[in-house]
């Protein structure tokens, strides 16, 4: 039986990749049924030069490719046929050997030397049988690009390794980056940022850490960006130009996004490709296609990489909506296609592999959306994320078919809505958007107010809504506020006190738990099983969100068939190496401690200084100013004490004074003779108090000891 052989056509069968059963008849009679799997490949004209309506079942229309499968046949036989050979026998004396008087094409044939291909059936009657332009196409050569498991094939691919590398974004909702690493090329998969947890006070956001690349800047060919969410674009500005500057492919949103993103940040002009779900790229090793995917953002994209080795699928962040009328639809015939090529591994979105069942589309939440707005009372306010264009939306079109008027407020959703206006993805009639202040000119019912801050967010529209803090907008009795976004991780505290205020203000709230007004942007269970059955991956790595998370998407993916030595579930700076042997996680690790931005400060705020804002937002601080002669050591008047976060001074008058009395004890000289030692004295003070203290208020507030000598 030959081995199975891969070939790419290029639209002669249709969009679809298909699954046949070739009849090979070679020249010695060896008939065999070879199973062949042909694909499209749009990049390459079509081999075979035939009408792409032909019957794509009709076995006929694939005869140039069948003469060749016959000619590796022939040779393959050979192979086998001379390794069972008794040691000592001549070669070229098994059974398949030419005779002597063969002619010289005839021996090159069976030597593995291919000529060019043409037709050798022994019933050519059947030619005849071909539509005209199969019978056209059967007079040519047929070139046919083969990549099948033959010795020279399997001996390059053993010579070259893929490493998959998760720089970020497989121990967190957040961060998402991740880098596919050849001897000589790295192509990186997005670039995020995480939001600060609750423990990270002072912290705006977090980066991933890039040290791995240092030395490393000329291999990269390219950073591809599934779509445009912060939390897989918000560490660009930050760490592009630390990279090299490299090329960043994305879709025409997408690259909007991250241009006006990167005009707050005044660096060097970014370079930016725009690509589709029908791009094909070649960076360095790597051919890359794309696959449309549905995301509550337009323009996102799936990411399907090969080196030689098999695909390697990237979801990005997806849900499965099939509906074609879907403001962003799920490619399927692409993802289906993908089940006929091979697929080496996929990496998938692991955010919502808690929760059974199926995603909800968009279509199925507009009809709820369309109910509530048309029923509000009085004013509606809708908080969303500014990058859940999709949302904005379907509310859009809510408020236009109720007649009524919107407000968008919020720099980051004016500034989306408005890329999203000029690149086509957003449709508003003229008339629909008004201002704050033509907001007196109608009646309340008649006013939709687009925000953000549905997340809690201290300064957001929202929260400065409630506060009483926005310059124009109030809740007013008979408000509907409506959450139309899931909670992220970490900010249920924020949003149940936003939620209160709300109420307390005399307004109605809405949100998701209550009834169908969000769909979320991430695959639940039933999509997951049903994205793996599609695609028939060989290996799988869960990726994009917490270590939970993975290891539920990880039994997904062993549910369908993917057995579990071939799952690999990594954390953050793992590294995942595939060669032809198969797949492994490696004992090396790469570095991805967490990089933070602190204003315009990037990574200087580091573990400790974190740890001592946890220490001063937990039990407070204590500042102890002590001034001491300089020549004798003695006191020159009592210490100072300033208390913040610990105690009230005006109400803890004894205890602030116990610890000055103790402070007056503990710098007393004991031998005056001898300078005061500062470094001595401020340890001391520190431990002492810091123990009073303690034993006093089991408190362990942070204590500065501030020695001035005059």
């Amino acid at each position: 039986m030959a081995e199975l052989a891969y070939a790419y056509a290029s639209g002669a069968y249709g969009s679809n990749p298909m699954r046949v059963q070739v009849p090979l008849r070679p020249l010695f009679s060896l008939y065999l049924y070879q199973p062949v799997r042909v694909l499209p490949a749009d990049g390459l004209q079509n081999p075979f030069n035939l009408n792409p309506q032909l019957n794509p079942f009709n076995r006929l229309s694939y005869l140039p490719l069948i003469n060749e499968l016959m000619q590796q046949t022939i040779n393959q036989s050979r192979i086998a046929s001379d390794a069972r050979a008794p040691l000592g026998s001549r070669r070229g004396t098994s059974a398949h050997a030419p005779s002597r008087n063969a002619s010289p094409a005839r021996r090159r044939f069976v030597r593995g030397r291919r000529p060019v291909p043409r037709l050798a059936f022994a019933n050519a009657r059947r030619t005849a049988l071909l539509p005209a332009a199969a019978r056209e196409s059967a007079r040519r050569p047929a070139p046919v690009l083969l990549r099948a498991s033959g010795v020279n094939a399997a001996r390059r691919a053993a010579l070259e390794s893929l490493r998959i590398i998760p720089i970020g974004g497989c121990e967190e909702v957040g961060r998402n980056m991740v880098a596919f690493e050849t001897k000589n090329d790295i192509v990186i998969v997005d670039m995020g940022l995480q939001f600060p947890e609750e423990d990270m006070p002072g912290i705006d956001y977090i980066i991933p850490n890039i040290s791995y690349f240092k030395g490393k800047e000329k291999k990269i060919r390219g950073v591809i960006i599934t779509h445009g969410h912060y939390d897989h674009i918000g560490a660009i500005p930050h760490l592009i130009h630390k990279l090299g500057n490299p090329v960043i492919f994305g879709s025409d949103l997408t690259l909007g996004i991250i241009r006006k993103r990167q005009d707050d940040f005044h660096t060097a002009p970014l370079r930016l490709q725009t690509i589709t779900h029908d791009s094909r790229l070649t960076l360095g090793a790597f051919r890359i296609d794309f696959f449309a995917v549905s995301h509550n953002v337009p323009g996102s994209l799936g990411v399907v990489l090969d080196m030689g080795l098999g695909p390697v699928v990237h979801t990005g962040d997806f849900k499965i909506d099939p509906d074609p009328n879907s403001l962003t639809p799920t490619d399927m015939d692409k993802i289906m296609a993908l089940g006929h090529r091979n697929v080496l591994c996929v990496l998938a979105d692991s955010t919502n592999a808690s929760q059974p069942g199926k995603q909800l589309t968009e279509g199925e939440i507009q009809s709820n959306i369309e109910d509530i707005v048309a029923k509000a009372p009085g004013r509606m306010i809708v908080g969303t994320f500014a990058s859940l264009l999709s949302r904005i939306q379907q509310i859009i079109f809510a408020a236009e078919k109720a007649g009524k008027h919107i407000i968008v407020e919020g720099f980051s959703m004016k500034s989306n809505l408005e890329i999203a206006k000029e690149l086509g993805y957003m449709k508003i009639k003229r008339g629909t958007l008004i201002t704050p202040k033509e907001m007196k000119n109608y009646t309340p019912n008649k006013i939709v107010i687009l925000c953000t801050g549905a997340q809690g967010e201290d300064n957001a529209v929202l929260m400065r809504i409630a506060n009483r803090e926005h310059r124009y907008l109030r809740i007013e009795p008979g408000d509907t506020v409506v959450f139309s976004s899931s909670v992220i991780p970490g900010n249920e505290r924020s949003v149940q006190r936003l939620i209160d205020g709300l109420y307390r203000e005399g307004a109605e709230v809405i949100h998701y738990q209550m009834m169908d007004i969000h769909a979320g942007g991430h695959a639940r269970q039933e999509d997951l099983k049903s994205f793996y059955n599609m695609v028939k991956p060989r290996n799988f790595i869960p990726i994009y969100g917490n270590h939970s998370f993975l290891k539920m998407n990880a039994k997904l993916a062993q549910q369908t068939g993917v057995p579990a030595d071939h799952i690999f579930i990594p954390d953050n700076g793992s590294v995942i190496e595939f060669t032809s042997r198969g797949g492994r996680i490696l004992n090396e690790k790469v570095t991805t401690d967490y990089v933070f931005v602190d204003g315009l400060g990037v990574g200087d705020v580091s573990e400790v200084v974190l740890r001592d804002r946890q220490i001063m937002s937990e039990d407070g601080m204590l500042v102890l100013i002590a001034t001491i002669d300089s020549r004798t050591g003695n006191l020159v008047h009592n210490p100072d004490i300033i208390s913040r976060g610990f105690v009230y001074l005006k109400e803890s008058k004894a205890l602030i004074e116990d610890v000055r009395m103790k402070v007056k004890q503990i710098l007393k000289d004991r031998d005056p003779r001898q300078p005061a030692n500062e470094v001595y004295l401020k340890d001391k003070v520190r431990n002492e108090i810091g123990q009073f203290l303690f034993q006093r208020t089991e408190r362990r507030p942070m204590i500065l000891p501030v020695i001035i000598e005059v």
